[in-house]
């Protein structure tokens, strides 16, 4: 890739979203971590590096740029090519639809399917998230779920529980910007370990669940991650066996345990044949959230 001739050649931005897709084609960059592909990855980069919405990017498609421009842009897009560095840690923010949230290296880059969930999976369980009182995010990594449980119920006390304190140094300021300090209470803890007894109307968890084989072929991308926020054993399940075991004494009567298992559903369905299941349908597929009510938990 001649990056100074591409600097001193290209005008629009359209020609550098371009010219992004090829150095990430060239470099066999990987995506996922909020962007689906190559195209719009590109078109994040390049127009957060020109301070432009990223959201209507075709007003901005054939503006002609000025060096200046040209070079700040390509620099982003090189260290993101040539570095396999994930954007979301190249710029310090990352998004979950319209709300966006400060990333660095630190914590994981939020990408959870329970982000959906919260908006418009739960409504069979819980009719009224306004009489949501007391909510958990285990595994909060850089608190976005947490924040998004809290405006989704307005009453409820929220403890985000990481057992990593640099995460949670992310996560509280996270929580600083959406102004929840009095609602969300950061905590450091081994998944459930200790917490109190029928507490919750709510737990929510996007716990670590990638399996060793995984792990050992993992992306350049995804090893800049904290290992910590990604392997859970020889299957991916050492985190979840956990939370089921404990997030029977942890619930209220009646209460909710909602986690993210990736792709290990059918592994999970085979060592916990008695629980009855369900998995929430949702934009991504229907087969990486569960739900399941306290009453339906091993020893409840």
């Amino acid at each position: 890739m001649n990056w100074t001739q591409a600097a001193d050649e290209l005008s629009t931005v359209r020609d550098l979203i371009r010219y992004a897709v090829t150095a990430f084609s060239f470099h066999e960059a990987h995506f996922g971590h909020g962007y689906p592909g190559p195209v719009e990855e590109a078109g994040y980069l390049v127009l957060h590096s020109l301070g432009l919405p990223h959201d209507r990017r075709e007003l901005w498609l054939d503006a002609r740029l000025l060096p200046e421009e040209r070079h700040t842009a390509l620099a982003l897009v090189r260290r993101r090519a040539e570095e396999r560095i994930p954007a979301a840690y190249l710029t310090r923010e990352a998004w979950l639809g319209p709300f966006r949230f400060y990333v660095d290296e630190r914590v994981i880059i939020p990408r959870s399917f329970i982000a959906d969930a919260l908006q418009e999976g739960l409504e069979p369980w819980i009719e009224d998230f306004s009489a949501v009182t007391r909510a958990a995010d285990i595994c909060t990594g850089g608190g976005s779920l947490a924040v998004l449980l809290a405006l989704r119920c307005p009453n409820a006390q929220v403890d985000a529980v990481d057992l990593s304190p640099d995460a949670l140094a992310v996560a509280r300021k996270n929580v600083g910007d959406y102004g929840l300090e009095d609602r969300v209470r950061l905590r450091t803890g081994d998944l459930l370990e200790g917490f109190d007894r029928q507490a919750y109307d709510l737990i929510i968890s996007n716990p670590p669940y990638v399996d060793a084989k995984a792990m050992a072929s993992l992306p350049a991308e995804y090893r800049r991650e904290p290992e910590l926020a990604l392997a859970s054993g020889q299957d991916g399940l050492d985190h979840v066996r956990r939370l089921i075991a404990q997030a029977p004494a942890c619930l209220k009567p009646g209460g909710l345990l909602v986690v993210e298992v990736g792709h290990q559903r059918a592994a999970l369905e085979a060592a916990f044949p008695d629980i009855p299941w369900v998995w929430l349908d949702l934009p991504g597929g229907d087969s990486y959230v569960f739900a399941v009510c306290r009453e339906d938990l091993p020893g409840a």
